[in-house]
């Protein structure tokens, strides 16, 4: 029996404060998507791996951040044409009703400010200060973090990670987004689950399984039309090859990419498959730290090392 894993990348505008062109319907939905996903959650008691933008658990900021070592311009739309705009640029209110949820969620770090750490530009010394300060912020809140998301699920400074004691990251999916994935698990019928693995720095990749958000626009309205939403018939396949084998099914979204009231009945109809599912079987719902524990507790206990092929001399 395998189980599922569901990550979101929490971020509202720092998600996109870098692009020239940011998406306006997705940057003013990371509020509203925010608040739908923590009540469905509750609704249908799934714990969730929530990777948080540090910068938004900060009450206030003038936006010079003159120890951070970021290139020229980095912090330019958060000094300029989103000076006032603090719903995007902070979010402690949020922060403080996902550590309040029902659901027993996992507090994640999707770094300070959403910089890409496999960028030309990010260097040893800035994904280091990336999780420096993402780090100093959730000890202010009580919090630790043991498992981190990629911004753009842009891998690398995998050491950085392991120096923090990150325990998990999201690694890339080997799997298609959007209409390729479709026609692979529809046609090819191509599993979506996950073997996660111990890596050389100790760390546990917990790969992408399916991002739910990969099939949208003209395509997602005339395949509804002719079909169903084909995300929500790939959420239910992963789900159901969880229950029937081993393995990781592991979705993932950004809480602005619930942007109408479609896109939150597609999220309320896969929660309510899974819940079913896990009432009448033995899937388990983990967050990406549960897996970490999961995976390194067994190769304490002799499991060979999926990565090296050894077999660990001791649990250290």
């Amino acid at each position: 029996m395998g189980s599922v894993v569901l990550s979101l990348d929490a971020e509202l505008g720092w998600g996109f404060h870098d692009l020239e062109d940011p998406p306006d319907e997705r940057v003013e939905s990371g509020r509203r998507g925010w608040n739908v996903m923590l009540e469905l959650l509750d609704e249908f008691d799934v714990p969730a791996t929530w990777a948080v933008v540090g910068h938004l658990m900060l009450e206030d900021c003038d936006g010079t951040h003159a120890d951070h070592p970021a290139p020229p311009g980095w912090f330019e739309r958060e000094r300029g044409s989103w000076r006032d705009r603090e719903d995007l640029r902070f979010g402690p209110d949020l922060v403080t009703d996902l550590l309040e949820a029902d659901a027993d969620h996992e507090f994640a770090s999707h770094t300070f400010s959403h910089v890409l750490f496999g960028g030309a530009e990010t260097d040893r010394e800035l994904a280091d200060a990336e999780l420096a300060r993402a780090t100093e912020i959730a000890a202010e809140w009580d919090q630790s973090i043991d498992s981190f998301v990629y911004p753009r699920n842009d891998v690398d400074h995998r050491d950085v990670l392991a120096d923090y004691g990150i325990s998990a990251y999201r690694g890339k999916s080997p799997t298609r987004d959007g209409v390729r994935g479709v026609f692979d698990s529809t046609l090819r019928d191509h599993s979506m689950l996950v073997e996660p693995e111990i890596d050389e720095y100790g760390l546990v990749n917990v790969p992408a399984s399916m991002f739910l958000f990969g099939f949208e626009g003209p395509a997602r309205t005339v395949a509804e039309s002719v079909w169903t939403d084909p995300m929500l018939e790939l959420a239910r396949r992963g789900i159901d090859d969880a229950v029937d084998s081993d393995g990781v099914f592991h979705m993932w979204l950004h809480p602005n990419n619930l942007t109408s009231e479609r896109d939150d009945r597609r999220m309320r109809s896969i929660l309510s498959y899974l819940e079913r599912k896990r009432s009448s079987t033995d899937l388990a719902v983990e967050t990406m730290s549960d897996v970490a524990r999961r995976l390194q507790g067994s190769r304490g206990a002799g499991v060979t090392n999926q990565v090296d092929g050894q077999i660990p001399a001791s649990s250290n």
